[in-house]
């Protein structure tokens, strides 16, 4: 059995936020199932936002409820502040993920505060949690860390400055976000180098959007500096409303064709992650989705690694 490497579906929060129709509630959670059944044992099943601001992520607490009962099933929540933390524990989620924007314009566009004040919102979210009976892993993503649409390049030190903030804030994990997509190879390399000598193994992930088309790349990237935990969406979908020109994830059904094919396992039939596509393409029936794998077929070479 290869060496496992943790791939997280973003898809139900990260991909519908930007669908230009909401998928019906019963309709997300037949999608979710099919995944989980596929082998997906992580998946971000939507985000405790304002529905006027978000309308797509309006029934998240029904769908962390559902989610809830798909045995062995990791069920993750977005949440931008305190508040929505305490709905995310309410309902029973098992982590949720603040976004942190390392880009200052992004951060104020993004959540209407600065970055350091979103550090400081982070820090209360941990404090809040620990005093909880009930454990809830308390995850920042470091967004547009690669990157952004409104501030242009984003220099290391700034990443290094901000992920190094979130550590002492106490949180249990960190990913570096390429929100926009404009990282290449070496930048990853580089960058999870840096950030890694910082904070060490609080850093477990990185969220890869392929607007620039190296999105698997950057993946392999990260995989080759040792990242053994990856975002992605299945069709590709996503994006960010609040940095233009963001596009959707890496492909789900491709990432795990890579890892698979490299001799990593992930635990996830490819098969039935393109069964899954039918559930998407039932619920969101006019949005476009992606993926090499899923034009091209599954090749008579393809072996799984476990």
């Amino acid at each position: 059995m290869g060496e496992h490497v943790v791939v997280t579906e973003v898809g139900p929060r990260d991909g519908l936020q930007m669908a230009q129709s909401i998928m019906p509630t019963q309709a997300k959670i037949k999608w979710i199932t099919a995944m989980a059944g596929a082998g997906i044992s992580e998946i971000e099943v939507g985000s405790f936002v304002p529905a006027t601001v978000v309308p797509q992520m309006a029934d998240t607490a029904e769908i962390v409820a559902a989610s809830l009962a798909i045995p062995a099933l990791r069920v993750i929540a977005l949440v931008p502040n305190l508040k929505g933390a305490q709905r995310a524990y309410e309902s029973g989620a098992h982590a949720v993920v603040v976004p942190v924007s390392v880009s200052e314009a992004h951060s104020r566009a993004n959540i209407r505060k600065g970055s350091r004040d979103q550090v400081d919102e982070v820090r209360q979210i941990v404090d809040w949690v620990r005093t909880q009976i009930r454990p809830m892993k308390v995850d920042a993503g470091c967004a547009t860390a690669f990157g952004c649409s409104i501030d242009g390049n984003i220099p290391e030190s700034r990443v290094l400055e901000i992920a190094t903030a979130l550590a002492e804030a106490g949180v249990d994990g960190i990913a570096l976000a390429d929100t926009v997509g404009y990282g290449n190879p070496a930048q990853v390399r580089s960058l999870v180098r840096a950030v890694r000598s910082a904070v060490g193994a609080k850093l477990e992930r990185l969220h890869l959007h392929d607007t620039m088309g190296l999105g698997i790349a950057n993946a392999l990237a990260g995989l080759d500096e040792g990242i053994r935990c990856f975002d992605s969406a299945l069709g590709g979908l996503g994006g960010c409303p609040f940095a233009p020109g963001a596009s959707g994830n890496i492909v789900t059904e491709d990432l795990v064709f890579m890892l698979e094919s490299m001799g990593f396992s992930t635990g996830i039939d490819l098969d039935g992650l393109l069964e899954a596509r039918a559930y998407l393409r039932r619920g969101i029936p006019d949005e476009a989705l992606l993926g090499n794998v899923a034009l091209a077929g599954i090749p008579n070479t393809y072996r799984r690694a476990a």
